[in-house]
């Protein structure tokens, strides 16, 4: 018989412990939102007792009438203090949710040590917690704080402790890899043994990614016979992290057979990564199994020459099946499939057999040979595709920039720079000033391009990269410069190579506008097809 997982997102409450990430009450709720739209079971919201920010989002969520059932964090009874004068626990029992996840210590080393008591009040402690959250109509998940330490410490310990918070009446035994050291055999072994031994508890996993194991450690704790996996998108979390459920859930349902999600659902999973990634404002790893942008991207010509044949050479499921996308990428490690596959995606009819196919990949592989790198700039790519099909057209012919950068004693850096351009046959000549000289490039190069192209009011630089290609140069090295830029509806990235760090700079810059503008008429002017402006001067 088929089992199904539940599975309880932390992401809002033990994920906010990585290092980096702070979110606010509505980010809060917005990602919320986006959990409950996926399908997880329960959402963890914080701890009522800590924070204004998580007393402030049990009071709104109530509103939002999610489907998954939202639960508050706290830790058991102080020590020698009596369970109905616990502020937590009180908080946590009038905050509305439905549940309640309790932690306590399952470690005999942890009860001496962290809480200087004894084992018979840590047990009472769980005991008298769980059962006031109970007689308050809460259902109660008991986290076991490093179970598995303690198992191996002092089994008979560990066990008592689960069996204590059984008997209190918790509905979940959830055991937890708090210093994420355990491996994925002695995960399996043990809860093997507590499944033969419990037959009827409900027991679940939350493990942390202190030896990468952590998905690895889920995975082991189901096949076991745990119902239920504990984790965070993105996989964030205290020092390494906690188990990616962007990871967990896929495993689960598509390898393992085990479904955890509605099947229509898993098809959010790589928007839903990507959100919450945007939210927490932390840059998402391209090559993020299932879910990042580099999951179903190939570049050797090997490898593109067999997934035109059959996808299934070399990817492991149809992307599609997470919401991700198979991609193609362009380099000197390329051949000709890469190119045609990557024009196809794109919509552009290129011949394999006409010159023009040999002239572009001869083209990009002399560019990379010189420092640019097109897998992480994917737009100045598509506009060398387009360039090979005629269908650019130039937005200015470029004659000149200027840059001064002056220092003066007791005052800030002031960057102003100078551009002349010609549009349609008139000369402009426009000056601009900012935060440093790309900025002040920027805001020069928009003066002059607003009047005849206002799209680019809606567009913004969101990232910027600085690498030094050969250090052996020192401060005379060639560097390869980055852009991403964002309008409302999409982001993406261009690259710029140089000696010079503003020249390379100004090319990516060019082309991040090139980019945003094509298929667009000028408002004023008829602009005249000149070469590429991003490489008149190499």
């Amino acid at each position: 018989m088929t089992r199904s997982i539940t599975i309880f997102d932390t992401t809002l409450r033990d994920g906010t412990q990585g290092e980096g990430i702070s979110l606010s009450a509505d980010d809060k709720l917005k990602i919320a939102v986006k959990l409950d739209e996926l399908g997880v079971h329960y959402i963890e919201g914080g701890n009522p007792g800590s924070n204004g920010k998580d007393v402030e989002f049990f009071r709104r969520v109530k509103d939002l009438n999610l489907r998954a059932k939202i639960v508050a964090f706290g830790s058991t009874r102080r020590k020698g203090a009596s369970v109905e004068d616990d502020e937590n626990l009180r908080l946590i029992a009038e905050s509305g949710v439905q549940a309640a996840s309790l932690v306590g210590k399952a470690w005999d080393f942890h009860v001496h040590t962290a809480l200087q008591t004894t084992l018979e009040e840590n047990l009472a402690m769980i005991g008298d917690s769980i059962a006031y959250l109970k007689r308050r109509g809460l259902e109660v998940l008991f986290d076991a704080e490093h179970f598995f330490d303690g198992y191996k410490n002092n089994q008979d310990y560990a066990k008592t402790v689960l069996q204590t918070a059984s008997d209190a009446g918790a509905d979940w035994l959830v055991l937890c890899d708090t210093n994420g050291g355990t491996m994925p055999h002695e995960i399996r072994e043990i809860v093997t043994a507590l499944v033969a031994e419990m037959p009827d508890a409900r027991l679940g996993i939350h493990t942390h990614n202190d030896c990468e194991l952590a998905v690895a450690n889920a995975l082991s704790a189901v096949s076991a016979g745990a119902l239920q996996v504990q984790g965070t998108i993105n996989g964030y979390g205290e020092r390494c992290g906690n188990a990616n459920l962007c990871s967990v859930i896929p495993n689960l349902q598509l390898k393992l057979g085990m479904p955890c999600l509605p099947e229509e659902k898993l098809t959010q999973l790589v928007p839903v990564a990507r959100y919450v990634s945007e939210i927490a404002n932390v840059h998402m790893p391209s090559g993020q199994p299932y879910v990042g942008s580099a999951a179903f991207a190939h570049k050797g010509g090997i490898h593109v020459s067999a997934i035109l044949r059959d996808s299934r050479t070399y990817e492991h499921i149809a992307p599609e099946l997470v919401g991700n996308k198979q991609r193609v990428l362009v380099s000197e490690l390329a051949g000709q499939s890469n190119l045609i596959s990557k024009a196809k995606e794109l919509g552009i009819e290129l011949d394999p057999k006409s010159p023009q196919a040999a002239e572009t990949i001869g083209r990009i592989k002399e560019l990379e040979h010189r420092g640019y790198q097109f897998e992480g700039a994917d737009a100045s790519l598509e506009l060398l595709l387009r360039e090979a099909g005629g269908e650019v057209r130039e937005l200015f012919v470029f004659e000149s920039f200027k840059m001064l950068v002056e220092k003066s004693a007791g005052k800030p850096v002031v960057s102003e720079a100078f551009v002349k351009l010609r549009i349609g046959g008139e000369s402009l000549y426009t000056a601009g000033e900012g935060n440093g000289p790309v900025n002040a490039l920027d805001n020069a190069l928009r003066k002059a391009l607003l009047h005849y192209y206002p799209q680019l009011t809606d567009m913004h630089l969101s990232d910027y990269k600085v690498r030094v290609l050969d250090d052996k140069e020192a401060t005379a090295s060639k560097v390869r410069v980055l852009i991403e830029s964002r309008d409302a509806e999409d982001a993406w990235s261009t690259v710029g190579v140089s000696g010079n760090v503003i020249e390379a700079s100004w090319e990516a810059l060019v082309d991040s506008m090139r980019y945003a503008l094509l298929g667009q008429e000028p408002a004023a002017a008829v602009i005249a097809a000149e070469p590429r402006p991003g490489l008149l001067n190499h």
